[in-house]
């Protein structure tokens, strides 16, 4: 599934080297066409300018075809190729199949694990990606670094079947809605083991992270963000907070927190917890839908509840972007429209389970899906709830060293 949170500064590293050598790996998603990444820059430099693809301004470049009526603003024909970028099993692999089978345009799909691996590779270039998939700060970041193309909205006329709850809640990041479309959205909350945590003890507040009675049961996520967002909302301050008094604070409360901590994982947080190998952590709210048909078709004596804190959490949101460098802007275009189709959309939810923002294929679902807290928390229980910012370079290394400090005590 996918992998959410700031990685370490050396992981960066590491990628920024790939990404500049040209020797980047490429996962595929399943039957998706995929190849090493240094051949798709390749690819994408000599075979990107075919007859048929957008400009990096969102306007065809190739003539009208003759069935084409006068004034109507030309548009370029379907056909050629797409470097799409997403996180690691975050599409239906059919959705890649019927989209080519519906234009006959060749998906190129390379896979990432974090933002931060993404962004540097992104940045230096070496491979022309066509859509991405990033998270909200991240989103605010690449646009503030002039690394996004502006998106030409009469090519996306699906996208007004995203609810309006999250057109706004994506002018946070993306103020003016110019850049980027909703693909998923969920929240970051507390997955408890019914066995092992006693009724009078069931958590509802990130404070219950730092109870004495469940020491060694623990998970927390290894990720600076999330992390500090736990230690952060406890304290009655926004996880976007960079007044360095306050972060201090936060930094004490993990390492305080340490002794209890039986790991610090991100994905396995998942299989401990189906184990009962764990009484509780913290997880993306993306995982419930799974986890609830594991523990019922294992036949478990036990449930896994989640509870979205209620100091309030990260509401995130996870949207569809072009590269300011893409070479098939308009088939991005077609892409992002694609995914916007209420069927669609239902069928990536029915196969990653992460919250869809969208209303036609929310629409669809059955009445305990579209009741189901969990993945569709109400307005209230979001109420203290806040997107992650990008909060710019200073932040980010007081941040990353103040985690460094967290993680070697």
């Amino acid at each position: 599934m996918k992998k959410r949170g700031m990685s370490e500064i050396v992981a960066v590293a590491a990628a920024v080297a790939l990404a500049v050598s040209g020797l980047v790996g490429c996962g595929g998603s399943g039957g998706a066409a995929t190849q090493a990444a240094g051949t798709s820059g390749a690819g994408a430099g000599a075979d990107a300018s075919a007859a048929g693809q957008g400009s990096a301004s969102g306007e065809g470049t190739a003539a009208a075809g003759a069935g084409t009526a006068a004034g109507e603003s030309a548009k370029p024909q379907p056909g050629g190729e797409l470097y799409v970028y997403n996180w690691g099993e975050y599409i239906d692999e059919d959705v890649i199949d019927m989209f080519e089978d519906e234009t006959g345009i060749q998906v190129i799909y390379d896979v990432f694990e974090t933002n931060e691996e993404m962004y540097p590779v992104i940045e230096a270039g070496g491979v022309s990606y066509d859509v991405v998939c990033p998270s909200d700060y991240m989103i605010q970041k690449m646009i503030e670094n002039n690394l996004l193309a502006k998106l030409d909205f009469s090519n996306i006329p699906s996208f007004d079947q995203i609810d309006p709850r999250f057109v706004e809640d994506s002018k946070s990041f993306d103020p003016d809605n110019a850049y980027s479309v909703p693909y998923t959205w969920g929240t970051v909350g507390i997955l408890y083991n019914t066995s092992l945590v006693p009724e009078d003890k069931a958590p509802t507040k990130w404070a219950d992270l730092w109870d004495e009675s469940f020491k060694g049961e623990i998970l927390m996520q290894d990720s600076v963000r999330d992390a500090f967002m736990v230690a952060l909302k406890m304290l009655g301050y926004s996880l976007n907070s960079t007044d360095e008094k306050e972060l201090e604070e936060a930094k004490d409360l993990l390492i305080a927190q340490k002794p209890l901590v039986q790991a610090y994982v991100i994905d396995q947080v998942r299989d401990k917890m189906i184990g009962g190998e764990a009484a509780i952590g913290v997880i993306y709210s993306g995982e419930m839908l799974y986890i609830q048909e594991e523990v019922e078709s294992l036949g478990l004596d036990y449930e896994l509840e989640y509870v979205l804190p209620e100091e309030g959490s990260n509401v995130w949101i996870d949207a569809w972007v072009v590269p300011a460098n893409a070479k098939n802007k308009y088939n991005a275009e077609l892409w992002i429209d694609f995914m916007c189709r209420p069927e669609i959309a239902l069928k990536n939810f029915e196969y990653i389970t992460y919250s869809t923002p969208n209303k036609g294929a929310f629409d669809m679902l059955d009445e305990d899906l579209q009741t189901n807290k969990a993945l569709f928390p109400d307005a209230e229980a979001l109420k203290n709830c806040e997107v992650f910012r990008y909060m710019g370079p200073e932040a980010d290394e007081l941040y990353n060293n103040l985690w460094k400090e967290v993680k070697s005590n």
